[in-house]
């Protein structure tokens, strides 16, 4: 080749320096992320010393594919039952905190100064905090196992999902530049119409799809499916009038539901790291030190915000959840700084052109400032905990603790609420579909049935009954399915009443859903209140038919719904019922202010090989074990006499206060026998044990032989058997021929004792 494109030249240059970033500040154990925005800063045109990027027009389309990986990859990771899966408290926190701290961003943009665009987008930025920065932390200060860490974990979740449709707000707002408040309302019905259309007809046939095309699928070809159904998805719904980012993500979460979602997240990470490398470097081109340091205040003040205001308004979300002051505390200092959403966003305001390009410094000094904050904030959270617990009156606390404790209780919806929620969403989903039909038929149908019949009655005639057709098992549903309410009656007087009550309104629901039909696809009121009875009639007269139809596409849609999980259970049907047991379990011990925590044994364990009921945790610390995983077995509440050995994974039961008492106990490990030894002195010897050993009749374990003689058994004779490692709990037999691997002089002071000369 003799004339290199530039973008070649660009991509080295980018990536090279991007590698060593990665290197240096996985060095100083900071995130990566800040690395690719300094390496972009190195790379750009504000930094002198390395060239600069040549083809900036090709390497922001690179970005913009970066964003839309990273968006699908956190699809993947995500699913829409994760999201259900999280709980009220994630939930609630949430929802209040990027609330709060989105107008209080819009606020401070306003009074800075700022054009209202920008200070809309700030609000956007702060919204959601870094995952990767949390986990970075927790791992550093050991606090994983804590319960609060449970409940930042699901506020993470509900974050991500928020920030992504907030994106598609602020695109909205951006495009017609205007707050009018039907606009936003039109926005986001229309948005949750899509989203739950989508959700409905991926689930019902990309699973299938699959499933169908599974033993052509390889590496290769999986991989080019699963990036053209992402980016097939991006133009549907850029096309429907949402963002590309919002394409990407739905295909992720869709392909999350199905049997190949772990293998597409696997083929699909390092074009994700690849092309989010890109992005990140791109934000750091952008960067002006000039412009830090001009808007130094704002970076300030932004700071300041975020760690105050995400502490104060995630710590009152916890609070209303109903959980105690201490928790709340800690879910609230362990969420105060941004993530990488916040650069996605300000890509967003500066790629449809309504945000000034000062943005992004102030971004990325508060993200930097607020990454070195994280830890110390978290490990300060008792220490605020206990000053606030004196400077609060008694009577404030007590009101808190009532809260928590009576909220906690209230595990339970009443009867009634549980019928009204089941028939909400029987009536939504199935509404949803029908739209759905009469859209299909009102947009590509009816235009072409009316090329080729004419645009005449007949044609509109054969348009309905056609759409009417096609939405009625849908229709069937919403007049005569009912759902299930885990055995409500229809002769207990106390329900009978209100559920006579939703009978009627799904009945007035399906006469109007016709009538829309009629009006849409017929246009004259004479037909309309001529095909509303004979419609109904027709619904009544063929009603088996329709059931069984409709019980047809719902049985597919669970069945796809529940593949992947159903793929889990042939595979491991212990493992599966046990993380449902555990889960829950986990529900009724959150009233206790409990958690399950699974600590993995290490082999160097001093604990290791002994009985539950030597080791006296119970006792000493008040923790219970509840099960222990080894390999691919659980032993489910195990008695006393069952002995814990290297790599298990131990369940138990107990308080953040009495695993932080516990913990360093667990983690104590045993290194007497990892003396140094001359590898000189370390030999293989065999030993036959005869009628004087005194080891005969006693089993490995027991022996000693590891302890006293720093020896390891590799392998014992037994006749013509020859056993290969052995286990701890085999016996000597006289006759055995040991081999034993160890230190020299150890081993020979250990036999002269065990085995005297006769």
């Amino acid at each position: 080749m003799a004339h290199l494109p530039g973008l070649i030249y660009d991509l080295a240059l980018i990536l090279l320096v991007g590698a060593f970033a990665a290197i240096l500040f996985k060095i100083i154990k900071q995130p990566l992320v800040l690395g690719y925005i300094i390496a972009g800063f190195l790379v750009g045109q504000h930094f002198d010393f390395l060239p600069d990027v040549v083809d900036k027009e090709n390497v922001k389309t690179f970005a913009e594919l970066g964003v839309l990986f990273l968006l699908f990859s956190l699809g993947l990771e995500f699913s829409f039952k994760k999201l259900v899966r999280v709980g009220p408290t994630a939930s609630i926190t949430a929802v209040v905190e990027i609330i709060f701290v989105g107008i209080a961003g819009f606020l401070v943009g306003k009074m800075l100064g700022w054009k209202d665009m920008d200070s809309l987008f700030l609000g956007g930025m702060l919204a959601s905090s870094s995952t990767t920065i949390i986990l970075r932390a927790f791992d550093e200060l050991g606090v994983k196992t804590r319960q609060f860490a449970r409940i930042v974990f699901g506020v993470l979740v509900v974050e991500d999902i928020i920030v992504i449709l907030l994106m598609v707000l602020l695109s909205t707002v951006a495009v017609t530049r205007h707050f009018e408040g039907m606009e936003i309302l039109f926005t986001v019905l229309k948005l949750g119409f899509f989203m739950v259309l989508w959700f409905l007809v991926g689930i019902y046939l990309l699973p299938t799809f699959f499933k169908k095309v599974s033993k052509w699928l390889d590496e290769e070809t999986t991989l080019i499916l699963a990036i053209g159904l992402c980016l097939g998805m991006v133009i549907l719904a850029t096309k429907v009038g949402f963002s590309a980012e919002l394409g990407a993500f739905v295909m992720g979460s869709l392909i999350a539901e199905t049997t190949k979602a772990e293998k597409v997240e696997h083929i699909t990470k390092p074009i994700k790291e690849l092309f989010g490398t890109i992005f990140f470097v791109s934000v750091g081109m952008m960067i002006n030190p000039s412009a830090m340091v001009q808007y130094a205040w704002p970076i300030f003040v932004i700071t300041l915000l975020v760690i105050v205001g995400k502490f104060t308004f995630s710590l009152v979300g916890v609070l209303l959840s109903g959980q105690p002051l201490k928790q709340a505390v800690r879910v609230g200092m362990s969420m105060a700084q941004i993530g990488e959403f916040a650069f996605i966003v300000a890509t967003l305001g500066l790629s449809l052109g309504v945000i000034s390009e000062f943005l992004f410094p102030i971004a990325v000094g508060v993200s930097a400032i607020t990454t070195f904050t994280t830890p110390y904030l978290i490990k300060s959270a008792d220490p605020l905990y206990g000053w606030i617990e004196r400077k609060l009156p008694q009577n404030w606390l007590g009101k808190i603790e009532a809260y928590s404790s009576n909220t906690s209780k209230a595990t339970a919806d009443p009867r009634w609420k549980v019928v009204l929620m089941a028939h909400v969403k029987l009536v939504v989903l199935n509404s949803i579909l029908l739209i759905a039909v009469l859209l299909l038929f009102s947009y590509f149908v009816a235009p072409f049935i009316s090329e080729y019949m004419g645009n005449s009655m007949v044609s509109s005639v054969a348009t309905l009954l056609a759409a009417l057709l096609a939405g009625s098992p849908f229709l069937w549903a919403l007049l005569a399915k009912n759902p299930d309410v885990g055995g409500m009656e229809w002769n207990d007087e106390t329900h009978k009443a209100p559920l006579i009550g939703i009978l009627v309104g799904r009945i007035a629901l399906v006469i109007l859903m016709i009538g829309v039909f009629i009006d849409r696809l017929v246009s004259t009121w004479t037909a309309l209140w001529a095909a509303i009875p004979l419609v109904l009639i027709f619904l009544f007269l063929f009603s088996k038919k329709f059931k069984w139809l409709y019980q047809k596409i719902e049985h597919r849609f669970f069945t796809n719904l529940n593949a992947r999980e159903m793929d889990a259970l042939k595979k491991s049907g212990t493992e599966a019922k046990h993380t449902q047991g555990t889960a829950e379990l986990q529900k009724h011990l959150d009233t206790w202010d409990a958690h399950i925590v699974e600590l993995d044994t290490n082999p160097l364990a001093k604990y290791v090989g002994h009985r539950i009921s030597d080791l006296g945790w119970r006792k000493h610390y008040g923790i219970n074990i509840v099960y222990i995983k080894r390999g691919d077995y659980i032993i489910q509440l195990p008695e006393a006499s069952v002995r814990i050995l290297p790599y298990d994974k131990v369940g138990i039961v107990a308080t953040d206060e009495q695993i932080q008492l516990f913990k360093p106990e667990f983690d104590k490990t045993d290194l007497s026998f990892c003396h140094t030894i001359d590898n000189e002195n370390i030999v293989l010897r065999n030993i036959r044990f005869n009628n004087n050993c005194k080891l005969v009749g006693k089993s490995i374990f027991n022996s000693q032989l590891r302890e006293k003689a720093r020896s390891q058994i590799i392998g014992i004779e037994r006749g013509n058997d020859r056993i290969i490692n052995p286990d701890a709990s085999l016996v000597f037999e006289e006759g055995d021929e040991v081999w034993i691997v160890g230190d020299e002089k150890k081993m020979k002071e250990f036999f002269e004792v065990e085995m005297p000369k006769e």
